[in-house]
C-alpha cells in the first residue's frame, strides 16, 4: 500500500498540473500495486476531493456548464454502460487499447500541434464524446479519452481547458462511486482505504495547482501532451499483465 500511497501523491501532482483526470493520472501507478479492479475503485474519494479543489480554483464554472451540458449529461448512460461491462470484460485488455489509443492521439497532436475541431462540430460532437468518454471510464475508470482531444481541438485557453475536463471528471468519478457501490464491486475496506487516500492526493494537487500558475500558456499544451504520452505508454505496458 506504500506503493499505491506514493501513486495518489504523484498523480495528484500531475492532476494540479496538468488538469488530466484523477484517475487517468493515478491508474498506471495503482495497478501496479493492486491491480485494475481494485484500481478502479480505490481512485475514487480521491479523484472526487482532487476534483473538487481544483474546480473552484480554476473558475469559470457556470460557463463551462452552459457551453457544455449536452455532454455532461451524456456521461450518464455512458457511465452505466461501463460499469455493466467492467463485470465480465477483462479490464486490462481494455485498458491496454485505451493506453494504446492514448498514445497514439498524444504522439499526432505533438506532431500537428495546431490541430483544431471546427467549430460547427462542437454541438454535434458533445453526445458522442459523453458517451463513448462514460463507457470507457466506467469500463477501465480512466477519464479522459476523448474528452481531452475533444476539448483541446476546440483550442481552449489553460484555464478554461482544465475546468472543461474537470467538471467532467468530477462527474463521471461520482457516478462511478455510486455505479460500483449500487454493482458491488466497493467493499467496506475498499471504500475505507479509498477516503484515506485523499490525505496524499490532496498534498500532490495543491502543489501541482501552484505549479502550473508559472507555466507560460504555450507551453501549457505540450506539458499535457508530453503527460499523456507516458501515462498512455504506462497503461499499455503495465495493465496486460493485471487480470484483477
Amino acid at each position: 500500500m506504500c506503493l499505491a500511497g506514493a501513486g495518489l501523491l504523484l498523480a495528484g501532482l500531475l492532476k494540479g498540473f496538468t488538469g488530466l483526470g484523477f484517475s487517468t493520472c493515478a491508474l498506471p501507478f495503482l495497478v501496479l500495486a493492486v491491480g485494475v479492479k481494485t484500481a478502479v475503485a480505490l481512485v475514487l474519494v480521491p479523484a472526487i476531493a482532487s476534483n473538487v479543489m481544483l474546480l473552484w480554483r480554476v473558475g469559470h464554472v457556470p460557463e463551462t456548464v452552459s457551453r457544455f451540458w449536452p455532454m455532461y449529461v451524456a456521461l450518464i448512460p455512458g457511465v452505466a454502460n461501463g460499469i455493466s461491462l467492467l463485470s465480465w470484460v477483462d479490464g486490462g485488455t481494455a485498458a491496454c487499447g485505451l493506453g494504446l489509443i492514448t498514445m497514439l492521439y498524444a504522439s499526432l497532436s505533438l506532431w500537428r500541434p495546431n490541430l483544431r475541431l471546427s467549430p460547427s462540430l462542437e454541438g454535434p460532437m458533445q453526445l458522442p464524446v459523453g458517451l463513448l468518454n462514460g463507457l470507457l471510464t466506467g469500463l477501465t475508470g480512466s477519464q479522459i479519452m476523448p474528452l481531452l482531444p475533444y476539448m483541446m481541438g476546440l483550442q481552449l485557453d489553460s484555464d478554461r481547458l482544465v475546468q472543461a475536463v474537470n467538471v467532467a471528471v468530477t462527474f463521471t468519478a461520482a457516478l462511478m462511486l455510486i455505479g460500483l457501490a449500487v454493482a458491488g464491486l466497493l467493499p467496506q475496506q475498499l471504500a475505507v482505504l479509498s477516503i484515506i487516500g485523499v490525505v496524499p492526493a490532496s498534498i500532490g494537487t495543491i502543489v501541482g495547482n501552484h505549479a502550473r500558475t508559472r507555466v507560460p500558456a504555450a507551453q501549457f499544451r505540450y506539458v499535457v501532451l508530453f503527460t499523456l504520452l507516458v501515462l498512455g505508454a504506462m497503461l499499455a505496458s503495465s495493465l496486460p499483465r493485471q487480470s484483477t
